[in-house]
């Protein structure tokens, strides 16, 4: 993909964008006359805003006599009804609320709006009158979320093959793997920072961009850990250069939902205005695997997202958090493939775990280092999945799930997950007329 070719779509401007669930179209969409402007996501402050859901249900056309062949002439994009704008206003006005943007989610038939309780007034006791109200449909905090990785450290940074220092692809056996399949036609959602669309190992392999935080396309492309996270799952083959992915046939979709602090060596956060967006815009595509690299706290409306996501057939994989709790958002919802950071400790019933440790991938600028966490053990689950889709594109996610649960294998003293066995299995199935 060339980079001037490469245009981000700027959906701070054009809240159309997580309804339809475009590919990144070329220039900004200007807001229409009347409507509320939209902030960046990093002016948001957890501490004090609320997002505030009501029923947004598709109203019918309007109809005039000469509008069409048809009578009528079709709305131009889904946005904000009568009934939702109705209800916002009054909202709005009875409990001092300012709004900072606002966004539709057809799939859930609600539209959603990040507001800002007047100067002085106490964030919960409005949440508690919001939540009594009967227009509202759900109110909660903004909530705060990082991604799960630690500090990297040094590495060659020349154009060397680099497949021999890969500990996780050689851990997985991946490259017996590929004898087999390379996840090719399978597509994959990246929900994390941006990624240097420009590295030569992840130029042929992103599909589309999007980004749900800012219009800031420099921003974008040196984002270190969504091109850290790229690289696991399908940095290039078989291209004399850097390294290769677990999945190197599989194409990805990058969604931009977190963002760098200007705070020196800070990680990467997001919110739960980012991530609802991200999440709706991904519904209505052709995208099998959703790879979350991050979490935090709990959180309704995500929750009822990724329900909706995996309803439709989605496999959705995450990273646990460092302190291995399993109630925050996303691997508190039901059905999610969640992934730790292999250890010689034994991990939760069915919690899988995969390489995280040491990991050399991609990095901005067209460099590799290494780096560790549960965030790139995360993408290493993401690319076996990638592949036994390609060999089987109907799996679900529980059957997935089991089976990479059954063929994992020990390595280094740990259970970690084998991309080879995973392969073995599900071809046996095959065979055995699965």
């Amino acid at each position: 993909m060339r980079y001037g070719a490469l245009i981000l779509t700027a959906v701070m401007a054009t809240s159309s964008a997580c309804a339809s669930a475009r590919p990144a179209t070329h220039g900004n969409d200007h807001a229409s006359p009347g409507r509320t402007p939209v902030i960046g996501a990093s002016s948001m402050d957890s501490e004090r805003d609320i997002v505030l859901a009501v029923a947004n249900p598709i109203e019918p056309p309007s109809v005039h006599a000469g509008s069409s062949l048809l009578g009528y002439t079709p709305a131009r994009r889904y946005g904000a009804g009568q009934r939702a704008a109705a209800d916002l206003a009054a909202l709005k006005q009875k409990y001092g609320l300012r709004e900072l943007t606002g966004w539709p989610i057809k799939a859930l038939g609600l539209y959603c709006v990040v507001l800002e309780p007047s100067p002085g007034v106490a964030r919960d006791p409005v949440l508690k009158a919001l939540a009594g109200d009967a227009r509202v449909r759900l109110a909660e905090p903004l909530h705060d979320y990082s991604v799960y990785t630690q500090e990297s450290h040094g590495s060659p940074q020349d154009n060397d093959p680099y497949v021999s220092l890969q500990r996780g692809f050689i851990e997985t056996d991946a490259a017996i793997a590929h004898n087999f399949t390379q996840g090719t036609g399978v597509r994959i959602a990246i929900v994390d920072t941006g990624v240097d669309t420009t590295h030569p190992d992840l130029r042929g392999r992103i599909r589309d961009v999007h980004n749900m935080v800012d219009d800031d396309t420099v921003a974008f492309n040196h984002d270190s850990h969504g091109t850290e996270v790229a690289g696991v799952i399908a940095a290039d083959g078989d291209n004399k250069q850097g390294i290769v992915g677990m999945a190197p046939g599989a194409t990805l979709s990058i969604y931009k939902a977190c963002w760098y602090p200007p705070t020196p060596a800070a990680a990467a956060k997001c919110n739960s205005f980012t991530l609802a967006k991200a999440l709706t815009a991904i519904i209505d595509t052709d995208i099998r695997i959703i790879n979350l690299s991050l979490g935090g706290p709990a959180d309704p409306l995500l929750n009822q997202l990724l329900a909706r996501l995996l309803e439709q057939g989605d496999i959705v994989i995450a990273a646990m958090p460092p302190d291995g709790n399993i109630d925050g958002f996303p691997v508190d919802v039901p059905g999610v493939i969640a992934v730790r950071m292999s250890a010689v400790s034994a991990a939760l019933p069915g919690i899988l775990s995969a390489p995280g440790k040491d990991i050399l991938t991609t990095q901005p600028g067209g460099g590799y280092d290494f780096t560790s966490g549960a965030s790139m053990a995360a993408p290493h689950v993401t690319g076996i999945a990638a592949l036994l889709l390609s060999l089987t594109p109907k799996l679900d996610a529980h059957t997935i799930h089991d089976l990479l649960l059954r063929s994992s294998k020990v390595s280094n003293g740990t259970v970690q997950v084998n991309a080879a066995s995973a392969v073995a299995t599900l071809r046996s199935m095959h065979k055995a007329g699965y």
